[in-house]
């Protein structure tokens, strides 16, 4: 989907107030998050590389929510083939 922010997706499809906006930057895709309830959210946080992501992934204890499920990077490729 695309807005006036960009493309995005639906981390997860049942909450509709956060949004994952992809785009590239320096030959790497980046990602950045968006929620509805929390318009500081996108001034505070800015747009995160994916390699950036992995390596927070591999940190993942499984108590919060998994970098892989919201930070897809297949479906944040898909997107930017299709939707831009």
């Amino acid at each position: 989907m695309k807005d006036d922010r960009g493309l995005y997706y639906y981390p997860n499809p049942l909450q509709k107030k956060f949004r994952m906006y992809v785009k590239e930057m320096h030959g790497e895709i980046c990602f950045r998050m968006w929620n509805s309830e929390d318009p500081e959210l996108w001034k505070t946080h800015g747009w995160v590389p994916y390699g950036a992501i992995r390596e927070a992934a591999a940190l993942y204890d499984g108590k919060t929510i998994d970098p892989k499920q919201a930070y897809d990077i297949e479906v944040a490729r898909a997107l930017m083939k299709h939707g831009g």
